[in-house]
């Protein structure tokens, strides 16, 4: 299974640089912790520990196929070969 991520900018140290990785995984935590075995300290940024489980970090959005994993399950999104996930940090200001 290969899922390809968009890594933003800012994330690209961990990456060395790729501005695109691959990836594999059932779920989306599952292609997270993927990405921290070939990419150590990516998972930090994305995820946190709250109340004894992993969440996603309140200012970072992933879209898997256009779509927020805030709204089709979180961390337990369900991928397939193919997909696109998209990493976007989120931006404030006025």
């Amino acid at each position: 299974m290969s899922i390809d991520v968009r890594i933003p900018t800012i994330l690209r140290t961990y990456t060395g640089g790729a501005k695109e990785v691959q990836g594999s995984g059932g779920t989306l935590a599952d292609l997270i912790d993927d990405l921290e075995a070939n990419h150590p300290g990516l998972k930090d940024r994305l995820v946190e520990a709250k109340n004894g489980s992993d969440d996603l970090r309140r200012f970072v959005n992933l879209y898997v196929n256009d779509e927020d994993v805030r709204f089709t399950g979180g961390l337990g999104t369900e991928l397939s070969d193919g997909d696109q996930v998209v990493v976007l940090p989120a931006v404030a200001g006025g």
